[in-house]
């Protein structure tokens, strides 16, 4: 069977402190509870979007270590296919230092490791998979070169392309006009366009279409989501608000995820915002980037409960 999503994925595993709040420069603390788990964005959008039902796979580079072997076993346990993951010697995996604080917030450093190292030459060796699939997804998290190499094959070969730009960095034009959909949340969107605070993001968004890109969809949190394209009206699509709520991590990326799964099934894009907001919501209910990230089913039962 083809694959329908190919994810050009940062991989790392996540050391997770939980704290009260916040720290000041200079201050220690002590931490209730230490954890390490699966993450980086774009292995977790990849988990999310086969937790959805959709074939996926990575194109990823990742240390022969213990935290490269984790992220090989997560794959295998997800029904992801890994055919074009690098295990390299001498490099560490990829990690992320993370502080949960008592708000379900956090604060994120990530040390690439070795996935600072994909590069087009990988992305080449995966043109195939890349150009018989419905939706090729990646993220700031990895090297440009990797990503460009893989829309410049995905828009060659009618593709959709989906670029979450996370962490917010320049972005070449290049880049932009090769996105058919850019999914920032309202910091990314506003440092993409240098749009002041006191401006509203639509600004921001039609700077961002007249570059070239396809649509721009804004994610609010718990507000849902925002979508612009050029010649047509904003369509904003209302969140959820969850009553319990474990932590944020790994949101965002359950969210491109699920959107990405929706496309490739063909669904139109305002039934899959749907989709991925409710994804999404359901995430923040389990610890961790992957512990929430719902199957398809339990996306349908939340979406049943609004629409009844």
């Amino acid at each position: 069977m083809a694959v329908e999503v190919v994810c050009i994925a940062s991989w790392n595993a996540d050391l997770v402190s939980r704290v009260a709040r916040p720290m000041a420069r200079g201050e220690t603390v002590l931490a209730r509870s230490f954890d390490i788990s699966p993450g980086g964005k774009g292995s977790n959008a990849a988990v999310a979007c086969a937790r959805q039902g959709a074939r996926t796979a990575v194109v990823a580079r990742i240390g022969r270590d213990d935290f490269g072997r984790m992220g090989l076993d997560l794959w295998a346990r997800e029904g992801i296919l890994t055919t074009h993951v690098e295990q390299v010697d001498g490099e560490r995996s990829g990690v992320a230092q993370i502080l949960v604080f008592d708000d379900g917030d956090n604060s994120i450093a990530v040390a690439p490791g070795a996935g600072a190292g994909l590069g087009a030459a990988q992305v080449q060796a995966a043109q195939a998979t890349i150009a018989g699939a419905r939706v090729v997804i990646a993220s700031n998290e990895v090297p440009q070169a990797a990503t460009l190499a893989a829309f410049r094959i995905a828009r060659a070969a009618g593709v959709t392309t989906l670029l979450n730009p996370a962490p917010a960095a320049a972005l070449p034009d290049e880049l932009l006009g090769l996105t058919d959909l850019l999914t920032p949340n309202e910091t990314e969107l506003r440092s993409l366009a240098d749009l002041p605070a006191d401006v509203p993001l639509e600004q921001g968004a039609q700077r961002l279409l007249a570059c070239g890109v396809g649509a721009v969809l804004a994610t609010l949190g718990a507000d849902g989501c925002r979508l612009w394209r050029a010649g047509a009206e904003p369509l904003s699509i209302p969140g959820w608000r969850m009553d319990a709520v474990a932590d944020t991590i790994g949101a965002g990326d359950t969210f491109n995820g699920a959107l990405a799964a929706a496309l490739a099934r063909g669904l139109p894009l305002e039934q899959a915002m749907r989709r991925a907001n409710a994804a999404a919501a359901l995430s923040v209910t389990g610890q961790g980037a992957i512990g929430g990230m719902p199957t398809a089913a339990q996306v349908d039962a939340l979406l049943a409960t609004r629409q009844g």
